[in-house]
């Protein structure tokens, strides 16, 4: 049966250095997105912008639940948060989305197909869905490498992506072979523009897990505090040989489905309703509530973070382009010893 979110808070007890992580890695992809925004607007980027506004606690409560370096972490389009707390630098960011040379994936894609496979991120995948096979097969092949104690391969996805064979064929092979999976479902109520009402018949998908032989856990997406002891209990149940787990967080996207898209057809009153929170501003408040952090460190890493993020754009904006007559952008499986 799919544990309660109260019996879940008594299963982890929350740690102060953990939701300190959690929040600071939020807040900072939060600063980093509101100035990516800003430079697609400038018409500075080229390509698409996918915020992760709204959904930051949900990602990075599981990047701060995860090891670089020893785990697995598959990014989705909405986790800047969790990237950020699973290690990632704000360069790294930055240089792929302003086309840097010196980037992970060295000017050859404009926003958020990147990753680093060698520190446990695979880069991201635009088919939806698709993320949890290859987190399954990374994880096989460290099973049969004899890598695999005490690692947990994880990934988010969308509701949409619920519904792609990649999906449901990916978590079924995890519970077949008992692998130490996270799949956290954000659940923002629209896939793209479709409501959720046009996608699933099933009350709650949480209700999908029974049906895989999976773990089942429910969380409210905009709780910070919430986020950070449901989604750290299902990473340490995976960690333990407790096999796949799955979490759905109850959320909105606090944006269009990227910076192209003005969300128009979010109708008012979900916005409004208690989906619609802003899970920074509630972090804010549970952090000072619970004496996690003052309101003087949270203006101070305000303004750091703000001054992180301004170095790494202007960085990036320094560095060269990639030279199509010099690249070669290892199209051969052999470098040619062109290029970079």
């Amino acid at each position: 049966m799919p544990e309660t979110e109260e019996a879940q808070r008594t299963a982890v007890e929350l740690d102060r250095d953990y939701v300190r992580d959690v929040f600071r890695a939020m807040l900072r992809a939060r600063l980093l997105e509101n100035k990516l925004s800003s430079l697609y607007k400038a018409g500075k980027i080229v390509g698409g912008v996918y915020l992760g506004k709204g959904q930051e606690a949900v990602s990075a409560s599981l990047g701060a639940s995860l090891v670089q370096g020893r785990d697995i972490f598959a990014a989705l389009i909405r986790d800047q948060a969790g990237r950020t707390a699973f290690g990632e630098p704000l360069i790294d960011c930055t240089r792929t989305y302003l086309g840097s040379v010196m980037g992970p994936m060295k000017g050859r894609d404009g926003n958020i197909h990147r990753g680093r496979p060698q520190d446990g991120m695979p880069a991201m995948i635009s088919h939806l869905g698709a993320a949890v096979s290859v987190v399954g097969g990374m994880l096989m092949a460290r099973r049969l490498k004899g890598e695999l104690d005490g690692v947990v391969g994880a990934t988010c996805v969308g509701d949409g992506a619920t519904s792609t064979g990649a999906y449901h064929e990916g978590l079924n092979m995890a519970a077949v072979e008992r692998l130490p999976m996270v799949v956290i479902v954000g659940n923002n109520q629209f896939a793209y523009s479709t409501p959720t009402d046009r996608q699933f018949a099933c009350e709650d998908l949480l209700d999908r897990a029974k049906g895989y032989g999976v773990g089942a856990h429910s969380v409210d997406g905009t709780d910070v505090l919430a986020c950070a002891q449901v989604i750290g209990n299902a990473v340490r149940l995976a960690r333990e040989g407790h096999g796949p787990q799955m979490v759905v967080a109850r959320l909105l996207r606090l944006s269009g489905h990227g910076e192209h898209d003005d969300g128009s057809y979010v109708p008012p009153v979900l916005k409004d309703s208690h989906l619609g929170r802003d899970c920074i501003e509630t972090g804010i408040v549970q952090l000072i509530e619970a004496g996690f952090a003052t309101v003087d460190e949270i203006e101070r890493w305000k303004q750091d973070f703000t001054d992180e993020v301004q170095a790494a754009v202007a960085q990036a904006q320094q560095e060269p382009t990639p030279d199509p007559w010099d690249e070669d952008w290892n199209a051969c499986s052999t470098p040619t010893g062109r290029g970079i």
